[in-house]
């Protein structure tokens, strides 16, 4: 764990929302305190300089810093929470990482070995991923930039990332660590993701090791080794062993992309990018370092729906192909051909085979084994037979307590009977599985709650469900491994009871983030309590509304509007009603949901507007059961990348193009699971 030393003269009490209570430490650019929020929320809060706060180039540099971190999605790295860079103490408050550093875990453990090393490759290749898919380059990606935390390797400190411009490539001077920075760092070369790939093949020898690739007793001795020697990966196994080795390449057009790593440390074809499904199955995987896994057919993530407008990982330079990567149709250097097994990969239903170097017992993975399935080392005979006569005398007490059970309820069943079917009778028990993520791996379906009367939001007609929210649950559910999403109706009175009987996974239906019982992913999207008008009817702002009558339906934005103008209020039952009076010249305005108001606004044929006042805000977050931090940050992750890919502002524009409306386009900051 980093060493916290106590608050010194002249450091400040507060920063932001959050109370400082000790530093973590000190660097070039500013001091790094500890922080806790209201909420209870830790922080690592980066306060710059004061001998800076005056320097536009150091402002400069760290808003540079702030705008890198938030296009990051969170996979394996640390969300921002907070900032502000115009004030006299600009700052970042990131997500606390309660770790030790990878070299320090090193150099006082020793080097790592067996799955803990895969998990280590695979965990940190995920943020790497990430970070590059944001269009990213880290520049000083090393042991020191790894922290272990309890859920798996986080990588943080984008302090000197910089934003790629629009030829993929960044041309400004070298900045990393000499023992991990890449032969075009030192040549003074264009630096891109490929640097990135190199620094973490130097990383990952360092914990196979426990020695720097690189070492010399003088930076000229580093720096001419890096140029020239060849470092021995010889210790590791395969698939880890080639994929170290290829990353480790003097040219960066020999090295495979980040997303390339990723796919191949966990078995699968590496001819396209990663999707979120595999960057959720890098974190799942690398959380757990106590159990083995298995590498299980190439092809089991990739067969999700493809997301033909997700953003490819940059390429180390313009007009050139992805590093390492093969012509089409043909395999990628170090991978099997198509529908041919990976190296020390087993075919569908025959076993794993022990990988060099590993103490793991054989297992067998079945034909419809889920992805990268957890699986235990195989017991004894004795031990499994004792298991055996275990449970079936577990399930004889458990079928008794339950006639018991039946039988005080009034259901008495005469021996042979058959009970009434039932409409639930197929419907899964709630706590079968741990996390709707373990479901969706495990069976492929999700049942998803979503609004059947908001047009353009949520509505169910006789074609079935449509509109930006079920859009949006069937783009959560596909990057979870769903392949058919089941789509149930809810009300604002039955969602929640509706997520804690399992009659649904998630609830994606408008549902703001609250003080209840249910736990929240999100927000997905933030919508604006503000005004519908007439295009064209001379109302432009608030102001413009003195005299004029409102519809008045069940929605607080009524007594929102009344709080800053004087209107003549028109009671209506619902919307519907609402637009009726708005079409027919009754009413002149129509206050609501910016959302709601463009989607019943986007089905007429008169042309309507959104005054743009923003009177309140409105966070539509996923709504999951209570302890589910699994799936609620698979979730997040999800979200992030539907803004990060242009999904969101494609979605947006389908549904809601004919009103007169700008919807928000930024990634909203997201709730903590």
């Amino acid at each position: 764990m980093p060493q916290i030393s106590p608050l010194v003269t002249g450091d400040p009490a507060h920063l932001g929302s959050f109370r400082l209570s000790g530093r973590i430490g000190e660097g070039g650019q500013g001091i790094v305190y500890l922080g806790v929020n209201d909420k209870g929320e830790r922080a690592a809060i980066k306060l710059l300089h004061v001998k800076f706060s005056g320097d536009t180039i150091a402002r400069s540099r760290f808003a540079r810093e702030l705008k890198a971190a938030q296009r990051v999605a969170s996979f394996c790295t640390a969300r921002v929470m907070e900032a502000d860079l115009d004030g006299n103490t600009p700052y970042i408050a990131s997500e606390y990482i309660d770790g030790r550093p990878l070299r320090e875990i090193i150099e006082t453990d020793g080097p790592l070995t067996g799955t803990v090393l895969d998990r280590l490759a695979i965990g940190t290749a995920t943020a790497l991923t990430a970070i590059h898919h944001a269009s990213i380059v880290h520049r000083d990606f090393k042991p020191d930039n790894v922290l272990i935390a309890a859920d798996g390797p986080r990588v943080v400190d984008f302090g000197i990332a910089r934003i790629i411009d629009s030829t993929g490539t960044i041309t400004s001077r070298a900045i990393g660590t000499p023992a991990y920075m890449a032969p075009e760092q030192i040549a003074g070369d264009d630096v891109g993701p490929y640097t990135d790939v190199f620094s973490w093949g130097a990383t990952i020898a360092f914990a196979a090791t426990g020695k720097q690739a690189f070492e010399g007793n003088s930076i000229a001795v580093v720096l001419n080794r890096i140029l020239n020697h060849q470092v021995d990966v010889g210790m590791m196994p395969e698939p880890l062993q080639g994929v170290v080795r290829s990353a480790l390449a003097k040219s960066p057009a020999d090295r495979p992309s980040a997303d390339q790593i990723l796919l191949r440390l966990l078995g699968q074809p590496s001819t396209v990018g990663a999707s979120t499904a595999v960057l959720t199955r890098g974190v799942q995987v690398a959380s757990d370092d106590t159990t083995p896994f298995s590498r299980v057919s190439a092809g089991s993530i990739t067969d999700l729906p493809s997301r033909k407008d997700a953003a490819p990982a940059a390429p180390p330079s313009p007009n050139q192909p992805a590093p390492n990567e093969p012509a089409r149709n043909q395999p990628a250097p170090n991978e099997p051909a198509r529908n041919q097994p990976a190296p020390n990969e087993p075919v569908r239903g025959e076993p794993v085979r022990n990988e060099p170097g590993r103490n793991e017992a054989a297992v067998t993975t079945p034909p419809e084994a889920a992805p990268y399935q957890l699986t235990e080392p195989a017991a004894p005979a004795r031990s499994r037979r004792a298991k055996v006569w275990i449970a079936l005398a577990t399930a004889i007490v458990l079928l008794a307590a339950a006639a018991v059970a039946l039988a005080m309820k009034g259901w008495p069943l005469a021996l042979g009977e058959q009970p009434e079917p039932s409409e639930t009778a197929n419907q899964e028990v709630p706590g079968t599985f741990a996390t709707v993520v373990d479901k969706v791996a495990q069976t492929g379906k999700i049942a998803i709650g979503v609004k059947a009367d908001l047009p353009g939001v949520g509505l169910l007609d006789s074609g079935g469900f449509e509109g930006f929210d079920v859009e949006v649950a069937r783009r959560i559910a596909a990057e979870l491994g769903a392949k058919d999403p089941e789509f149930v109706q809810v009300t604002r009175d039955t969602r929640a009871s509706a997520l804690a009987d399992g009659e649904v996974d998630l609830v994606v239906a408008t549902y703001s983030v609250d003080n209840s019982e249910t736990q929240f992913a999100g927000p997905y999207y933030l919508a604006h309590h503000d005004v519908l008008v007439r295009a064209g009817s001379g109302i432009d702002s608030l102001d413009d509304l003195e005299g004029k009558k409102l519809c008045a339906p069940d929605s607080p934005s009524v007594g929102e509007v009344q709080d800053k103008v004087k209107v003549e209020p028109v009671s209506a039952g619902n919307y519907a009603l609402c637009m009726d009076r708005l079409r027919s010249g009754e009413v002149d305005a129509v206050p609501g949901d910016d959302l709601i108001l463009a989607g019943f606004a986007a089905r007429e044929n008169m042309r309507y507007k959104i005054l743009g006042a923003k009177l309140d805000n409105e966070r539509y977050a996923v709504g999951i059961r209570n302890g589910d931090v699994k799936t609620c940050k698979a979730v997040k992750a999800v979200i992030a990348d539907l803004y990060r890919t242009g999904f969101m502002k494609q979605l947006l524009t389908r549904h809601f193009a004919r009103v007169d409306f700008k919807p928000e386009l930024k990634v909203p900051a997201m709730e903590t699971c």
